[in-house]
C-alpha cells in the first residue's frame, strides 16, 4: 500500500464536500502538473491511503483520510469547453490529464495543523510539505512518516 498527501482549497473542495457525496466519494479532478499526473496515472493503486489536507485557508492542515476507490483514469474536465480545467491542447485519444476515485475514510478527531507539522518537524522525516517551494498538490508520504503524522492526533 502507498500512502500520499493531498492538497485542496476547501472553498473549492474540502473534506465537507466530500462527506456530503453519496457513499463520500468523489473525483479528485482538475490537477493540471506533469508530476502529479504522473503519480495518479500510473502509481495510486486502489486501496491506497491519503492524508486530505486543507491548504490556502485560515488553518491549513490535514483534516482527514480518504482511501483510493478507483486508479487513475482520463479527466474528463479537460474535455469540457467552458470549464475551469478545460485544456484545448488534451486529446481523448491520448489524454493529457488524469485523476483518482477517493472515499473519505474518516475526519481526524482534530486538525493536524501545518504549525503542528512544523513544530514536529524532526519526527517527519523529510516530509515533503514541509519542504520549501513544494507546490504539488499530491505527495508521496512514506509509512514512517504517516504513523508519525496519525500519533500527533
Amino acid at each position: 500500500m502507498n500512502y500520499w498527501l493531498m492538497k485542496s482549497e476547501p472553498s473549492t473542495f474540502g473534506i465537507d464536500h466530500l462527506a456530503k457525496k453519496p457513499r463520500r466519494r468523489a473525483a479528485w479532478d482538475g490537477v493540471r502538473n506533469y508530476t502529479v499526473r504522473n503519480m495518479l496515472r500510473d502509481q495510486m493503486k486502489i486501496g491506497d491511503l491519503a492524508f486530505f489536507y486543507h491548504s490556502s485557508c485560515e488553518v491549513p492542515g490535514i483534516y482527514g483520510v480518504v482511501r483510493v476507490v478507483r486508479e487513475g483514469y482520463p479527466d474528463p474536465t479537460a474535455f469540457k469547453r467552458g470549464h475551469a480545467h478545460f485544456d484545448a491542447g488534451s486529446d481523448r485519444a491520448t489524454p493529457r490529464w488524469f485523476m483518482v476515485d477517493v472515499e473519505l475514510e474518516r475526519r481526524l478527531s482534530r486538525p493536524i495543523t501545518l504549525a503542528t507539522l512544523h513544530a514536529n518537524a524532526k519526527a517527519l522525516g523529510e516530509l515533503l510539505i514541509l519542504k520549501r517551494g513544494n507546490r504539488l498538490s499530491i505527495v508521496p508520504v512514506s509509512a514512517e512518516q504517516w504513523r508519525a503524522v496519525l500519533a500527533l492526533e
